[in-house]
């Protein structure tokens, strides 16, 4: 297996199926560009920019939406939720839900299940 390679600058963020052009606010999953509504990429850009922070909920709704801590709102998880569905198969792997806390963007990794040359045991499918 090939080495992934992830591209962040100020300009671009890439790995292997994700790029958001921040100069152009556009984002392209495996090539195809993402239709986003204006809040939507904000938000994508802004996990993204911090790939492996949490982002606590207050912070993610201050920057995005220009809402204090005074206000409880659900925009957030809709948002989020929205998202993920654009993200399709790969929005698990790249927004984690910190419950309690925030939201945190993970760079596209590929999974190893087993060690290299170790096939799946016959018991452990059937466990």
């Amino acid at each position: 297996m090939g080495l992934q390679t992830v591209t962040n600058s100020p300009y671009r963020y890439q790995d292997s199926h994700l790029e958001v052009d921040y100069v152009r606010k556009q984002a392209l999953l495996d090539s195809h560009r993402l239709t986003l509504t204006r809040k939507e990429y904000e938000l994508l850009a802004l996990l993204v920019e911090n790939a492996g922070e949490i982002i606590p909920r207050q912070i993610l709704l201050l920057r995005v939406w220009g809402y204090t801590n005074e206000i409880r709102t659900r925009t957030l998880d809709v948002h989020v939720r929205r998202l993920r569905k654009k993200l399709g198969s790969y929005s698990e792997q790249y927004i984690e839900t910190i419950f309690g806390i925030g939201y945190r963007f993970q760079p596209f990794r590929v999974s190893q299940r087993f060690a290299p040359g170790m096939g799946a045991s016959p018991l452990a499918v059937g466990a």
